[in-house]
């Protein structure tokens, strides 16, 4: 009977027990519960509120990017192009068919040509201009030969004809093909522009040494002297020297015309060479070419402004070379008559070149006064 007791009463204690456990587990799943839906509101909080800002940042990100690609120097129609494939500058060498393309080596980029000889040519100058093109190609330039006579077949005869660049034109002038097809950014592979007539001999004139002589004294617009005992000279500027490497102004006290002592610091003083055998630096050509009027195809007067292209002071930057010297022997080229086939009805246009030649240099004139009144921006260094 006593067991029996014993037994209700523990039986009693256990169901005690698990009544307040029940009743404390109805009671902590109230509290998780809440703790729980407080803890998805708050995570959800922070969460959006994590992706607000995140979102602000992508699109500062994105601003930031689109700013840059505002403020990125991209050359005018290339937008639409990846920038990694757009190809700004060219060159004048010519690519082979069927063979593959040389491997770059050091030994390779040595021998490239690295300079540009560029001349205005007519058949009847043939012995003249086959020396001047042999010269310059043992020197490893490139050579380009303008046809303004429209001849090129011609000039199959010489070993060389296949080696250099033909663009014939008939009846052009050197500065009209100049505009045309040396483009800087077609011209950027070179060092210098030699942009000769083809008048011109070169028994004493080497074109490394003349290129290593303009290098070390910095001009970066120069020519080679005249040799005054040979040659027809216009400008006393341009006659040889023989105490100098090279020269930059003359002394000219009396006589007809300006006056040119040390104070001088213009053309034709100084700063300034003859349009007959002109060599520019990869940078002054690119100034000059814009200054080509498209129209104006002799450029008459252009030589009294080149040195604002000289990239500095031109007094300095101008000169003319004497160690290295030609021959200017004045042959009429443009418009000229040829001995072997005048007749009664042919006509000697050279008079009316030069009369076009003198109206361009006015046209040239008032345009260059018309662009410095109107450019309240541009301030002339040398005034």
């Amino acid at each position: 009977m006593k067991k029996m007791k014993t037994h209700s009463r523990y039986q009693d204690n256990l169901d005690s027990d698990s009544k307040s456990k029940r009743l404390c587990f109805c009671g902590i799943v109230p509290a998780v519960s809440l703790l729980c839906v407080v803890l998805l509101f708050s995570t959800l909080f922070f969460a959006q509120r994590y992706n607000e800002k995140l979102l602000r940042w992508k699109m500062n990100i994105k601003k930031l990017k689109n700013d840059n690609c505002k403020n990125q120097c991209r050359t005018g129609g290339s937008h639409a192009l990846p920038e990694g494939i757009i190809s700004n500058t060219s060159d004048l060498e010519m690519r082979h068919l069927w063979d593959l393309p040389m491997t770059k080596t050091i030994e390779n980029k040595e021998n490239a040509s690295t300079n540009l000889f560029a001349m205005a040519v007519g058949i009847k100058q043939k012995d003249l201009v086959n020396k001047l093109v042999k010269k310059f190609l043992s020197s490893n330039f490139v050579v380009m030969l303008f046809h303004y006579d429209g001849i090129v077949d011609e000039w199959n005869d010489f070993e060389w004809n296949n080696h250099v660049i033909h663009v014939a034109v008939a009846n052009q002038s050197k500065w009209w093909f100049a505009k045309r097809f040396l483009h800087p950014d077609i011209v950027a592979e070179y060092g210098y522009i030699f942009l000769w007539d083809e008048d011109l001999g070169v028994e004493h004139f080497h074109p490394d040494r003349y290129v290593s002589i303009i290098k070390s004294e910095g001009l970066e617009i120069s020519q080679p002297a005249l040799d005054s005992n040979k040659s027809e000279v216009h400008h006393q500027i341009t006659a040889r020297g023989r105490r100098s490497n090279v020269h930059r102004r003359i002394y000219k006290t009396g006589g007809s015309g300006k006056r040119c002592d040390e104070s001088s610091t213009a053309p034709p003083c100084t700063g300034w060479v003859e349009m007959m055998a002109p060599v520019f630096s990869r940078a002054a050509w690119r100034c000059v070419w814009y200054m080509i009027q498209n129209d104006l195809i002799h450029a008459w007067g252009l030589d009294m402004q080149l040195g604002y292209c000289a990239q500095g002071d031109r007094t300095k930057n101008v000169g003319v070379v004497d160690a290295e010297y030609i021959v200017h022997y004045g042959h009429p080229t443009l418009g000229g008559l040829d001995v072997n086939e005048v007749s009664s009805r042919t006509k000697d246009h050279r008079v009316d070149v030069r009369r076009l030649s003198y109206r361009e240099l006015q046209v040239f004139r008032k345009r260059w006064q018309k662009a410095v009144e109107e450019d309240d921006c541009w301030v002339d260094p040398f005034q």
